[in-house]
């Protein structure tokens, strides 16, 4: 009997099935708020210098720049009389007391007047709070493989409300960005444990529709929070009110069973049979619960055990050759989609369209992609897919460049079209990942790969600093870096109808099969296929 044998006892798309993803679909329904919150609550009005005292604000102020618009750093040293000639010839000043802002909406950029020379420091925020889901993912993976997934979701649940509520209160910046630090490690481990917890309780033929359905959560979740940010225009109440939410969260958490698999791994057989049991009686299958036995479960889970003893480590990824060239090619493909994902997700206010508007067109745009990503997944291919994704969106970005700033529609038609094809790639490698990695080391595989797609996250906001010199930079960067990312694509092996790699061993027994010539005797052909039961592609294996 398998794993999956049993969960048909128990129900394997019952009540419990139907519940448990709503539950942990929720919270990724308003993750988007978190990851995306910084487009409004950091928002840049227009703005300019504030007049020295007992001086009204005009052209005998404040200096036009040469598009014909007020400057927004700079103001006349000694304002005087309109009648004054030469007004432009006058020397200028930083703007030493404050700005105005034409904004009836505030922000952390109005607050605490993170323009001029402090616009760096809104970049850095973003950056931080990356960096918070990178090392979240590092300790909390960690953590998770330690004490089990449920009590890493709760506590992730309790970090978000928690710091995400703090940053609401901040009295300064750096305390502001030291809380939204935090908040980036409480969604890393959310992430981590819904995945995994996810998977686990549904059958093998459901599990690609349900990943896909939490995905569709976090799309929805865009669509929110545009919503809510016109009609809280305050950012520390839209703070909260994003934030709050989780605690319900947490309280629901409690309700999650644990990890089966994980149970068992760690010697808790009998607590995994009391799951079961509680779950066989909600799901209506009481009598086929308590026929379960303790040895049933264990014989099941017999292999899962053995290939668990094999200790792999992170250095075996680049100590076998085939590994290492596997790895070298998804890690630059994660990290230039999640390099390139976000200099057009928190990029929204650089295309002069309302901000609203545009980013529930950024949000829904994943729609279709998702859609028909799921399509060319099955049909052409995931090695395709996957480069065709990188190639045009650093393509699309890269036209960026040679549009003029006044063709706004051109330009959000660009900016629209790449995020839609990032979005796919991310879509596709999810999948592609857990197909390449053999299931003794996938878990590690996973992991590395999803730490590259963090450190592009990061980086992102840093590079658009570098427009500070040339306006072009940024989108160069960004798309030359998609572009590699799609040709480093091109050198993996396609995955379509291949049965999942368990060992070292299958993976290069399967490559050497993919490279032998097609015209082979039928009897030598039927005998390939004997090794590997083929499980179907899955995001959750492990």
């Amino acid at each position: 009997m398998t794993f999956s044998e049993i969960l048909d006892r128990v129900g394997s798309m019952g009540r419990f099935q139907f519940l448990h993803v709503a539950i942990l679909g929720l919270p990724i329904l308003n993750m988007a708020n978190h990851n995306l919150l910084q487009i409004f609550t950091a928002a840049t009005p227009v703005h300019h210098c504030r007049p020295p005292p007992n001086a009204s604000a005009g052209p005998w102020v404040i200096p036009m720049g040469p598009n014909g618009k007020p400057e927004r750093c700079l103001r006349f040293v000694h304002p005087s009389n309109a009648s004054l000639p030469n007004d432009t010839q006058r020397s200028t000043e930083p703007c030493l007391d404050g700005w105005v802002y034409n904004s009836t909406k505030d922000s952390i950029v109005t607050e605490w007047n993170l323009v001029c020379n402090s616009n760096k420091l809104k970049e850095m925020a973003q950056s931080i709070f990356m960096a918070g889901i990178l090392i979240g993912g590092l300790v909390l993976g960690d953590l998770s493989d330690r004490f089990g997934r449920r009590p890493i979701l709760t506590c992730s649940y309790l970090l978000l409300a928690a710091s995400g509520s703090g940053a609401a209160f901040s009295p300064t910046f750096p305390v502001y960005v030291v809380f939204r630090f935090l908040c980036g490690c409480g969604i890393s481990g959310i992430t981590l444990s819904t995945i995994i917890l996810n998977v686990e309780w549904v059958p093998t033929r459901m599990r690609a529709i349900m990943s896909t359905a939490l995905g569709y959560c976090y799309t929805v979740g865009q669509f929110i929070l545009p919503g809510l940010a016109y009609a809280i225009p305050q950012w520390r109440w839209l703070q909260l009110t994003v934030s709050i939410p989780f605690f319900i969260f947490f309280l629901s958490s409690w309700w999650t069973p644990e990890s089966i698999r994980w149970l068992v791994l760690t010697g808790k057989s009998s607590k995994a049979l009391k799951i079961l049991r509680r779950v066989a009686a909600f799901n209506g299958k009481k009598e086929e619960g308590e026929r379960l036995t303790l040895e049933e479960l264990k014989l099941n889970l017999q292999k899962e055990i053995s290939l668990a003893k094999a200790k792999y480590t992170a250095a075996d990824l680049f100590r076998i050759p085939m590994l290492r060239r596997m790895t070298f090619c998804l890690s630059l493909a994660w990290f230039a989609t999640g390099f390139a994902y976000y200099s057009l997700a928190m990029g929204v206010e650089e295309f002069g369209v309302n901000l609203y508007i545009l980013q529930i067109i950024f949000g829904g745009v994943d729609i279709p992609a998702k859609f028909i990503t799921i399509l060319s997944l099955s049909y052409l291919g995931r090695h395709t897919t996957q480069a065709a994704a990188l190639l045009l969106a650093g393509g699309a970005i890269l036209a960026l460049t040679f549009v003029p700033l006044d063709l706004q529609t051109v330009r959000t038609v660009l900016a629209v079209f790449g995020k839609g094809c990032l979005s796919s790639s991310f879509s596709c490698l999810f999948l592609y990942t857990s197909e390449l990695y053999p299931t003794v080391i996938r878990q590690t595989g996973m992991g590395v790969s999803n730490l590259w797609t963090r450190v592009g996250s990061m980086l992102s906001p840093l590079v658009k600093i570098t427009g500070e010199v040339q306006p072009f930079i940024p989108n160069i960067i960004y798309g030359i870096t998609a572009l590699l990312g799609g040709s480093a694509a091109l050198f993996l092996p396609e995955t379509l109808n291949q049965p999942l790699p368990e060992t070292i061993e299958d993976l290069e027994n399967w490559s050497l099969r993919a490279k032998k010539p097609k015209q082979e005797p039928e009897v030598e052909k039927a005998s390939q296929r004997i090794p590997l039961q083929p499980y179907g592609p899955d995001l959750g294996s492990s």
